[in-house]
Formats: C-alpha cells, sequence, structure tokens
C-alpha cells in the first residue's frame, strides 16, 4: 500500500513537471535556444554577454564615441534617448517587492509579455512581429545589424587619422561579433558570417596600401635630381628676403634720401623722430612702407581743410557705422567714440598704447576707424565723382547679406595698374597654380572666378560700402578697394598671443596639415554656400567629393601632372567646429554634409607640422600667433594687410591659391618626402624668427605711428591741394 502511495505520489510530480513545462512562458520557450547558445559558447574568444546590461553599455558606448569621432559632448546627447528608453523601461517593468535594485538584470525572455503589456500597441506590435518574422533570434540583432552597417560602411579614405579609422575597424568587429552570438546555434552556416568582415576590413586594408604607394611614389618622383616647384620658389624666395635686408637705410640721412626718391616728396613733420623711435627699437624694416604711400596718395589732390571736411561729413552721417578717435600726441590722451555703441573693439587701447610710448611726439590729429570686419571705401575715379555746390558726395550702401562683387570691381579698368608687382623670373609650376606672385593672386581685377569663390563677395556678413574720397582705417582690404590698412586691435587680444610653453618642437609635431575653426567668412541664405571659402577647403580637407586632384610625378627624368582621385586624409586634420552664420535650414545642411568636430583647444594647431590659416569675414587674427610658432603656415588669403611688404611668400609662410588646386600636392610634397618635409621646417624656422623681430607688439606701434605722421599731414588745414 505504501508503494503504491509512493508511486501515486511520485506521478502526480512527475505530472506536474510536465504540465509546468507546457505551461512556461511563450517568450521563454521560444527564447530557450539562446541559453543553450550561451551556455555552449563560454569558451569562445568572443563573448558579448547579450543578456549583461553592463558589457552591453561597454560595447555601445565604444560603438558610439567611435561614431562621433569621440565628441565627447555629442556623444552625450545620443546617449538622452537611449537613457530615457532605459527610464520608462525600468519604471514599467516589473519588480520584485525586495529588490531595491535600480539596475536590475535585463532577461528580455522573462519581461517581454508583461512589458509588452503595459507598453500596449507598440510593444505588442512588436511582439507579434517577434512571433512571426523573427521566431528564433534575439532582438537584440537588429540593433546590432544597424550599428554593423553604420560602422562598416565608413569610408577609411575620409579618415584623418590611422587610430580613427582603426577604431571603426574594431566597432564593426564588435557589432558583428553581437550578430553572430545572437543568432541561434542551430542556424547553419552561422560562422560563416565572419566573412561580413571584408565589408570592413577590405577598404581599410585597400586605404592603407593606396597611403603607402602615395607617400613612395612621391618620394621616388623628387628626393632624387629632380627639382619640385617648391624647391626653386623657396630659392627665389630667399633671394627677395636678402635683398628686403640689403636695401634698408642705415641712417637718417639716407632713410631721408629714400624717402624722397620713392615717393618724390620730403617725408611728413615728425619723421626724425619716429625714425629714432623705430631705431631705438630695433626695426629690422625703415624704408619698406609703401602700402602707407599707396594708402594716402589719392587725398593729395584735396586740401587740408577739404579732408576735414569730408571727415567732419562721414562722421555726422549716423549710418556711416564708423568710429571718430580724437588722438592728443601733446596732452597723450587717446578718445574714441560712436554714435550708438559702446565697445570699440579695443581701437582706443591700441592708440592708447602707442601715445604712451611717443610722449610729445605725436601730432594732434583726428582718424575715422571702422570697426566691421569687412572693408569699406570705394574710391570712384575722379571723372566720376559726384559733386553738389563743390562738395563731394557721399554714397553709403548697406550691401550686407547680399552679392557685392559688381558693386567693387566696376572700377577694375586701369584701376591696378599703379600697383603692379616686380617682374619676376618665371618658375615652371608644371600647370599647378602654385603661387609665383601674390600681388597678381590678390588682384581681384586679374581673377573674374573669385566672384563665386569667396563669402565676402557672394554674401558677406555685413557690408556698408562707402562711395566717397574719405580716409578710413579699415584691418584689411580687397585690392580694388581703397581703406587705409592699420594693425588690428586683434592681433594684442589673449586668444591670439603666442605662448611658446603651449607649442610643441617640430619632431614631436603632427605630420599633417590642422585647421579648426567657424563657418564665418559669409551669410548663408542659399545653397551656393558650397563654394564658399571656407567651406570649400573643409570640404576639400575631409575629402567630401571624390574629385579628381592634379599630383606632380617624375618617370625617366621628366616631370608631368597627373590626375587621381586619391587624397591622403592622414595628411589632412581639417573641421568646422561651429556651424552659424546662417539660416536655419541651410545650417542644419551644413552639420549634416560636414564632419562638425566639438570646440577645439586655441593651441592644437601647434601640434601640428603644417597650419592652414584663411579668411574669415575679415582678416584671420590668429595668423600672427601661427607666424612666431614652430609650425609653418599655410596662407590663403584675398585681404591686404599691415605686414604684407615685410613678410616674404615661400619664405616666411606658404602661400595658397585661391582655388587650391594645387593644394593636395602641395601637402603631399611637405609632409612624404625627406625633401619638402626639410624645407617645411626651415621655412618654419624663417617665419618663427622674423616675427620675433618684425611682427612684435612695438613693430605694429612703429608701423601705426608712421601712419598717423602720414595722416597728420593729409589733414594739416594749412595744405593747399596737391601740396607737399
Amino acid at each position: 500500500m505504501l508503494d503504491d502511495l509512493a508511486h501515486l505520489v511520485q506521478g502526480h510530480k512527475s505530472c506536474g513537471r510536465q504540465h509546468a513545462l507546457k505551461r512556461k512562458p511563450y517568450a521563454e520557450r521560444h527564447f530557450q535556444f539562446e541559453v543553450d547558445a550561451e551556455q555552449t559558447l563560454k569558451s569562445s574568444i568572443v563573448r558579448p554577454h547579450v543578456n549583461t546590461i553592463w558589457s552591453n553599455i561597454l560595447v555601445a558606448s565604444c560603438i558610439i564615441l567611435t561614431l562621433s569621432n569621440w565628441n565627447i559632448r555629442r556623444s552625450v546627447l545620443s546617449i538622452v534617448p537611449t537613457a530615457a528608453l532605459l527610464v520608462v523601461y525600468l519604471a514599467l517593468i516589473p519588480r520584485p517587492v525586495k529588490d531595491s535594485r535600480f539596475l536590475l538584470a535585463v532577461d528580455i525572455e522573462q519581461d517581454i509579455v508583461p512589458l509588452s503589456m503595459r507598453v500596449a500597441i507598440v510593444l505588442i506590435s512588436a511582439l507579434g512581429i517577434e512571433a512571426v518574422a523573427t521566431r528564433y533570434t534575439s532582438w537584440c540583432v537588429a540593433t546590432a545589424l544597424g550599428t554593423f552597417s553604420l560602422t562598416s560602411t565608413y569610408d577609411p579614405f575620409r579618415s584623418s587619422s590611422e587610430v580613427q579609422a582603426l577604431l571603426y575597424v574594431v566597432a564593426s568587429f564588435l557589432a558583428l561579433g553581437q550578430i553572430i552570438h545572437a543568432i541561434p546555434k542551430q542556424t547553419r552556416a552561422r560562422t560563416t558570417l565572419w566573412a561580413c568582415s571584408i565589408f570592413f576590413l577590405l577598404p581599410y586594408l585597400a586605404n592603407v596600401l593606396a597611403i603607402r604607394h602615395a607617400r613612395s611614389s612621391a618620394q621616388h618622383s623628387f628626393d632624387n635630381s629632380q627639382e619640385h616647384p617648391v624647391e626653386a620658389l623657396i630659392k627665389r624666395a630667399e633671394a627677395d628676403f636678402e635683398s628686403l635686408l640689403r636695401k634698408q637705410s642705415q641712417n637718417y640721412t639716407a632713410a631721408c634720401g629714400e624717402y624722397h626718391r620713392r615717393y618724390g616728396m620730403n617725408p611728413p613733420p615728425g619723421f626724425e623722430a619716429w625714425y629714432e623711435f623705430a631705431t631705438l627699437h630695433q626695426s629690422p624694416i625703415i624704408d619698406d612702407f609703401n602700402m602707407i604711400y599707396n594708402n594716402v596718395s589719392p587725398f593729395w589732390r584735396l586740401s587740408g581743410s577739404e579732408v576735414l571736411q569730408i571727415m567732419r561729413h562721414v562722421e555726422n552721417t549716423a549710418e556711416s557705422e564708423l568710429w571718430l578717435c580724437t588722438i592728443s600726441g601733446h596732452q597723450v590722451k587717446t578718445h574714441c567714440r560712436h554714435h550708438h555703441r559702446r565697445f570699440d573693439r579695443h581701437i582706443q587701447r591700441l592708440f592708447e598704447s602707442l601715445v604712451g610710448e611717443v610722449r610729445g611726439n605725436l601730432p594732434d590729429l583726428k582718424v575715422l576707424v571702422n570697426h566691421l570686419d569687412e572693408p569699406r571705401v570705394l574710391f570712384p575715379p575722379q571723372s566720376k565723382e559726384v559733386k553738389h555746390q563743390g562738395h563731394r558726395l557721399l554714397n553709403v550702401t548697406n550691401m550686407s547679406r547680399q552679392p557685392v562683387w559688381d558693386s567693387i570691381t566696376r572700377y577694375c579698368p586701369g584701376q591696378e595698374s599703379r600697383r603692379g608687382a616686380g617682374i619676376k623670373d618665371p618658375v615652371a609650376t608644371f600647370g599647378l597654380p602654385f603661387v609665383t606672385d601674390a600681388f597678381a593672386a590678390m588682384s581681384l581685377c586679374r581673377h573674374p572666378e573669385y566672384s563665386a569663390l569667396h563669402g565676402l563677395f557672394m554674401s558677406p556678413m555685413s557690408f556698408r560700402l562707402l562711395e566717397s574720397l574719405v580716409p578710413i582705417l579699415s584691418t584689411g582690404s580687397v585690392s580694388t578697394m581703397n581703406d587705409i590698412i592699420y594693425p588690428s586691435p586683434a592681433y594684442a587680444e589673449a586668444e591670439f598671443q603666442y605662448v611658446d610653453i603651449n607649442d610643441v618642437e617640430w619632431d614631436n609635431k603632427r605630420n599633417n596639415l590642422y585647421w579648426a575653426g567657424s563657418t564665418t567668412g559669409g551669410f548663408v541664405s542659399d545653397d551656393k554656400w558650397r563654394q564658399y571659402h571656407r567651406q570649400r577647403f573643409v570640404k576639400l580637407g575631409q575629402n567630401m567629393e571624390k574629385q579628381k586632384h592634379d599630383y606632380l610625378r617624375e618617370r625617366n627624368g621628366v616631370i608631368s601632372r597627373v590626375q587621381s582621385s586619391f587624397l591622403n586624409s592622414r595628411s589632412f586634420d581639417v573641421a568646422f567646429t561651429k556651424v552659424f552664420q546662417c539660416k536655419r535650414r541651410f545650417c542644419r545642411d551644413q552639420r549634416a554634409f560636414f564632419a562638425v568636430k566639438p570646440w577645439a583647444d586655441k593651441d592644437q594647431a601647434l601640434r601640428s607640422r603644417l597650419v592652414f590659416d584663411l579668411d574669415g569675414n575679415g582678416i584671420s587674427g590668429r595668423y600672427n600667433k601661427l607666424l612666431s610658432s614652430r609650425s609653418v603656415p599655410l596662407k590663403q588669403t584675398l585681404l591686404r594687410e599691415w605686414h604684407d611688404e615685410r613678410l616674404v611668400p615661400w619664405f616666411h609662410y606658404i602661400p595658397v591659391s585661391h582655388g587650391m588646386e594645387e593644394l593636395p600636392e602641395l601637402v603631399s610634397y611637405l609632409t612624404s618626402t625627406r625633401r619638402g618635409q626639410r624645407r617645411a621646417k626651415e621655412v618654419a624656422e624663417h617665419g618663427r624668427d622674423w616675427s620675433s623681430k618684425a611682427l612684435r607688439e612695438i613693430d605694429r606701434k612703429i608701423y601705426t605711428y608712421r601712419l598717423l605722421l602720414e595722416l597728420a599731414r593729409l589733414q594739416d588745414p594749412e595744405r593747399r591741394a596737391d601740396g607737399r
């Protein structure tokens, strides 16, 4: 009897177990294979731990940072929606009463049914899809597939560093591993999915081989007897610089004689005190101030009283947007005022520091100063000047955010003939537009194609064109305009100061070209932003379009130009850090088009051997800092500055054409060949040494001092028209 009862109880227990097995949750029954698969994969090299939240967070974080190019801010923003979903999940998931943990173990097999009942339509639909279409696969495959598609299709030819390209390979490998280990072990040939690694390995290997081939080709082309155009241009620049130093006057008598020889007139009153000030501070430049003479010479046809009269008229015109600075050299005082503005962008501080240096030697005078980034003044030819009752009329036109090219070039015929550059020996460039004449390269009249290649001409942020014969100081100006150039106060700001301790020795710098900045240069109100100068440069540096590039190669002793769609992206670290000055739609388009980086450290450029510098809305304030560093500046600009006459292209810096067709070959030569690297280092050293002698704060004061002497003579009430 007892034996029969024992068998009966045992039978009930067996039935209970069978009944319990039949009543297992639906999800558990259909996901049981994953548990079995996990048990069989414990000895595998790659263990994705699909159900472990912390390991998933680790893998996801790695992939997110890789996809965002290690932009921490953007990565955090991308985590926000994921964190929100996690909070919703934790709020809705059934929780044991005694379990106080915030992060419960994620067990999708156990929680899918009760969770789906709480989130109604969305997860009920998802559960239906899972049950019908993906019955034997974990849900995590969908996200893993999406991640794999993003990482494996990344183009390594656009990567600015080897580490970045390799991280995408690692991220693709991790995503593929998660896919494979989430697939049921019963699936045939599951491990053959590792063959999908060719999607990211082949492009990466192809990129590595292409880079090695390009470097090898460049080295063998110009490391023997053939001379690259860069070599010829640098040699010519060395002779130009020696000539510049050799011809400077060595005493006051010689300086007066040279002034008269150049300009056909005597120096202004106070010139001797200026000469003593310049020599006291060891200025290497005494005679080469042609820019000042070219700026003020058109006013000689006005008398001193006429100059003062038109200055008063302009100053009283509210829409002129100018500062009037009254400088009292005898009282050692300066005062600048504006109709409605209070911040003068440190204009008054610039003049005050100069007046304090030359106490009593500076005459009293007034100057009109443009505080906007863009140039302002256009002189009409004398035959086209409009007068009313004997007075010249002032025409102020607000052309902000609209094309200005036609307006500023309409007087081109004969306008620049008086400013011709000296004839130089030609240099063979083999069809590439290396800058052989910096003056000609900046001429708008000689380059009508610039009209659609620079934001200043297409849609300037602010542009108040002032047409009249009026002396106005600006920090920079294009070749067809007539602003009087003076050193920018921005050069004295802390942001643009060079600090030696933040620099890096040449051998420790990255062998690439660096630039990071914002989308200044023009206001974007249409889809032509791709042609703005900064956008064109970043588009080239990030290899956004598979365009043909020109390179120089030597074969059998003959140098020829070859075309290739290859660009060594490892040689370019170029990016926008801020997108603005645009309508909302076109700001969005630019953010989607470019790989935008987070805010960059102001000294990050000093960690690269080559540093790029180009115009913004106006001049670039960082240029002097780059010249003072141990890196070599590559400069692209259409704006004239005060230091143009004392900087020799190809000796102190490397000029870049506005079209930049030669830039890929130029960077390749300077980074991939022994000769090019040596020449780049030499130019960096020349620029650094010269900057410490001729681009100091005191040198800016010496220039401004001489400029103010010329302006004081110009507005002398006793001076007659054409009186010198």
